[in-house]
C-alpha cells in the first residue's frame, strides 16, 4: 500500500511539472506573437493615455516576471482573467463549455473499444480469412480517412438525404439528464438520454473513426503475439475451453498497451474535437477555441488549452493506476 501511495505521489507530481509547463509556455506565447492585447481592446481612435491606461488595467506595464508569477496566483485560486472580446470572465465560460467536449470525448471512445475490440479479436483468431482481410481493409480505411471529411459525408448521406440524424448542435446534455434524473421525470430523462444519442451519433462517429482503426490494429497485433506464448498451448494441452483461453488469459494480458493507448488517445480527443467540433456546430471547447483564435482573445485561448492539458494529464495518471490491476506484474516504478 506504501508502494502504491508513493507511486501515485510520484504520478500526480510529474503531472503537475507538466502543467506548470503548459501554462508557462502559454503565457510566454501571448507576449511572443505578433501585436499587443491593448490592440484588440482599445478603440482604432483612442489616444496614447487611453492605451497607457489599458495597459496599466491589465498589468502589462509590470515587469514579466511580475506578470507571470501574478497569472499563476491567480490560477491557483481559479481565475483566469477575463474575455478581451465579451469582458467577461474566462473560467466559468470554460468551464460552461467543457462538459460538451468531454461528452463527445468519452462517447468517440466508447464506440471505438465497443467496435475495434472484437474486430481485432475477429481478426486475429481467424487469421487470413475474410474477416481478417475485411478487419484490415476498414483499420486502412480508418486511419487514412480524415474526420472533417468524413463528418461532411456523414452530414451529407445520412441527415440531408436521409434525414436520420440532425446536422449540427446539442439538444441536451448529460448534466440536463442528470438533472432530470434528480427532479423525478423519469420518462422526461428517458427522451433525453435518446435525443442526446440522437445527436451525438454522428460526431462520436466521426470522431472515432481513427481510434478505431487504431484499436484494432493495436488488439490484432497484440492477441497474435500472446496466442503464440508457451502459457496458451500449456492451457489448451490442460483442456481448457477455447473461449476461456483467448478472452480471459490471451485478451486480459493484451489489454495492456489498449489501456496505454485508449488513455493518451482520451486526452488527445479532448483537445483534437475541435474539428469535428466545428463541423457539427457542436457547443463545446473546440468553438471557443478556434473563435478566441480569430479574434486574438489570448485569455479565453489560455484558458481552453490549460483545460485542455489538465484533462490529458488526469486522464495519463488514472491509466497508470489501472496498469496494476489488470495485470499485477506491473511493478510501481
Amino acid at each position: 500500500m506504501a508502494s502504491y501511495g508513493r507511486f501515485l505521489a510520484k504520478r500526480v507530481l510529474q503531472g503537475l511539472m507538466v502543467i506548470l509547463g503548459v501554462i508557462t509556455v502559454l503565457f510566454l506565447l501571448r507576449y511572443v506573437t505578433p501585436g499587443s492585447p491593448v490592440d484588440f481592446i482599445a478603440p482604432l481612435d483612442a489616444s496614447q493615455a487611453t492605451r497607457e491606461r489599458i495597459a496599466d488595467s491589465l498589468g502589462l506595464n509590470e515587469p514579466l516576471y511580475v506578470q507571470y508569477a501574478d497569472y499563476v496566483v491567480s490560477l491557483l485560486q481559479g481565475d483566469m482573467g477575463y474575455s478581451y472580446r465579451s469582458r467577461t470572465a474566462v473560467a466559468p465560460r470554460v468551464f460552461a463549455k467543457l462538459p460538451a467536449t468531454l461528452e463527445l470525448a468519452v462517447a468517440a471512445t466508447i464506440v471505438a473499444i465497443v467496435i475495434s475490440i472484437p474486430l481485432g479479436v475477429v481478426s486475429a483468431t481467424r487469421r487470413h480469412t475474410a474477416p481478417d482481410y475485411g478487419a484490415t481493409l476498414f483499420s486502412l480505411l480508418g486511419i487514412s480517412t480524415p474526420n472533417f471529411w468524413l463528418g461532411v459525408m456523414l452530414i451529407i448521406v445520412l441527415s440531408v438525404q436521409f434525414n436520420l440524424f440532425p446536422t449540427s448542435q446539442r439538444a441536451i446534455g448529460v448534466p440536463g439528464i442528470f438533472d432530470l434524473l434528480l427532479a423525478g421525470q423519469l420518462e422526461a430523462a428517458g427522451d433525453g438520454f435518446l435525443t442526446w444519442l440522437w445527436y451525438i451519433t454522428l460526431p462520436a462517429i466521426t470522431l472515432g473513426t481513427y481510434f478505431t482503426a487504431l484499436i484494432t490494429r493495436l488488439t490484432r497485433s497484440g492477441m497474435l503475439d500472446e496466442l503464440g506464448k508457451t502459457y496458451v498451448r500449456a492451457s489448451r494441452a490442460k483442456g481448457l475451453p477455447e473461449s476461456l483461453v483467448r478472452y480471459k488469459h490471451v485478451l486480459r494480458n493484451t489489454l495492456i498497451p489498449i489501456i496505454t493507448v485508449v488513455g493518451l488517445q482520451l486526452g488527445t480527443l479532448v483537445g483534437g474535437a475541435v474539428i469535428t467540433e466545428f463541423v457539427f456546430d457542436w457547443p463545446g471547447l473546440g468553438q471557443v477555441l478556434i473563435n478566441s483564435i480569430n479574434s486574438r482573445d489570448w485569455p479565453m485561448v489560455q484558458g481552453s488549452l490549460i483545460v485542455i492539458s489538465v484533462g490529458f494529464v488526469v486522464v495519463n495518471i488514472v491509466v497508470d493506476t489501472l496498469y496494476t490491476y489488470v495485470n499485477p506484474r506491473v511493478g510501481f516504478d
